[in-house]
């Protein structure tokens, strides 16, 4: 229940008086609190994007230079394949955590860059005349979220390079040489190109999902609220 509604069933005589408006200095005070607060937010979010990428790709280059080991001690045997089956599906799962918390991190971020948007809004509703000096969207739509993140200008394959993206590509290399691995494992290592064709079609549906679960999510991301402050009167 809202407090609007539990003053409605107060008793008329028990109902506290209506509070006076805020002074315009409280109002900035409150608006410039709650825009550091989400600055603070938005780099924690970054912050944990970054420590992600680099715990996958610090995991990888580990299991990379424990495989080159195992490789020369066994010269590429048998017990080579074994143990990549082994220590690889453990780097994949990592690298599948990583991406998967990375595109959310990225639908964080631009629920911290809708606040601020509408916070710049309330900014020029005080100080109409300072709009010219902003740089960043003000704001809450589609529109408003590109300017202040700065995609309105990228080309298409833009999403290909972000750091969801590449992580979901790179640990797309590493199912592929799992599933290489083990193809050629059991055919006996008698047809090795058909274990490379096996390796690089998992390798194609792999990136292919990669791109269906970004465009899914940022299609999901994108139904923002209804604005309340639109780039046009019809939103």
């Amino acid at each position: 229940m809202t407090m609007d509604q539990q003053r409605s069933a107060m008793p008329p005589e028990e109902r506290p008086a209506p509070a006076e408006p805020a002074s315009t200095s409280v109002r900035l005070q409150i608006l410039s609190t709650e825009h550091w607060s989400l600055l603070a937010t938005r780099s924690l979010t970054w912050n944990e994007s970054f420590a992600r990428a680099q715990m996958f790709l610090s995991v990888l280059s580990a299991a990379v230079v424990a495989l080159a080991l195992v490789a020369q001690a066994t010269q590429f045997g048998e017990g080579f394949e074994v143990f990549a089956l082994v220590i690889l599906p453990v780097v994949c799962f990592l690298g599948v955590a990583s991406f998967v918390r990375l595109v959310a991190a990225n639908n964080d971020e631009a629920r911290w860059v809708v606040g601020m948007n509408r916070i710049r809004a309330k900014y020029l509703e005080l100080a109409p005349e300072l709009e010219e000096v902003f740089v960043t969207g003000h704001t809450d739509d589609a529109r408003g979220l590109m300017v202040t993140g700065g995609w309105a200008d990228f080309p298409t394959l833009f999403g290909l390079v972000t750091t969801p993206a590449v992580v979901g590509i790179v640990d797309g290399v590493v199912a592929a040489v799992i599933v290489f691995i083990a193809a050629d494992l059991a055919l006996g290592h008698a047809m090795p190109l058909a274990a490379a064709l096996l390796g690089g079609a998992a390798f194609v549906v792999w990136v292919v999902g990669v791109r269906g679960y970004i465009a899914r999510d940022r299609r999901r991301s994108t139904r923002l609220p209804h604005p309340i402050y639109p780039s046009s009167p019809q939103g």
